[in-house]
């Protein structure tokens, strides 16, 4: 019987860390460009600048050859004067699915995705604690029971955007002339629609069920920020 050893299995992209921040991302992808393609067909490279992603990089081959040659030969070679760090990345890219997979086993993919990224991003929101305030003398000589402390939303209450995918989606800031039917008309479309729910007396909200979640992720994803009328409408996730 094989032994899972936590690594994850060869796959044709290849995990970059330890890449130097200086560079701008262009100029990194570039430089990324110019180094592996010597190991075979790159088809795509992705690259961002955002604080977690920083210091990364996937290299998408068209085959799984490609990238195990790459990492054998690259391993801790220098780039931008830091060694890079390089593995099997533990899922597949979009580049590899779209080319490897039907179009609908690629919607899937990308669904799944994004319902993981914001499971991720949920359970971070919901870990960070509020930053204790330094005391001042003045504070620090009142007796323990006087030093009560407000509520914080920090304090593990998720904030509705990073809130983790589910059936049903929360629609806030609606026209307050739209209707049930108004609304069923735009979320009816996407395929998994169950029902439109309103709340009696609270008006710019409205609730809409699907079949399952990846049905409510398709949706959240089409319509977040879309414009109805003069207002702007936040699609979230109920919360649980």
């Amino acid at each position: 019987m094989a032994v899972d050893n936590g690594e994850p299995p060869p796959s044709a992209t290849v995990y970059v860390k330890n890449l130097s921040e200086k560079p701008k991302i262009p100029a990194l992808i570039e430089a990324l460009r110019e180094v592996f393609e010597e190991f075979g067909t790159i088809v795509d490279i992705v690259a961002k600048k955002n604080l977690k992603a920083k210091g990364q990089a996937f290299v998408v081959y068209d085959s799984v050859e490609s990238a195990g040659d790459a990492i054998e030969e690259l391993q801790d070679f220098d780039l931008f004067e830091k060694p890079m760090s390089l593995a099997y990345a533990r899922t597949r890219s979009d580049a590899t699915v779209k080319r490897e997979d039907d179009k609908e086993k690629f919607e899937q993919h990308k669904k799944h995705r994004l319902a993981e990224k914001e499971r991720k991003q949920a359970l971070e929101a919901a870990n960070q604690k509020p930053a204790k305030r330094p005391a001042t003398d003045g504070l620090a000589e009142r007796p323990a029971k006087s030093a009560k402390a407000a509520p914080s939303a920090a304090g593990g209450l998720v904030p509705d955007e990073y809130l983790p995918p589910n059936k049903t989606i929360v629609l806030q800031n609606l026209p307050e002339d739209y209707t049930k039917d108004n609304i069923a008309i735009i979320f009816s479309r996407f395929p998994g629609y169950k029902e439109v729910r309103t709340v009696p007396g609270r008006k710019g909200l409205a609730f809409v069920e699907y079949e399952d979640e990846n049905a409510s992720i398709t949706a959240k994803e089409e319509t977040s920020g879309m414009t109805l009328g003069e207002n702007v409408v936040k699609v979230t996730y109920q919360r649980q």
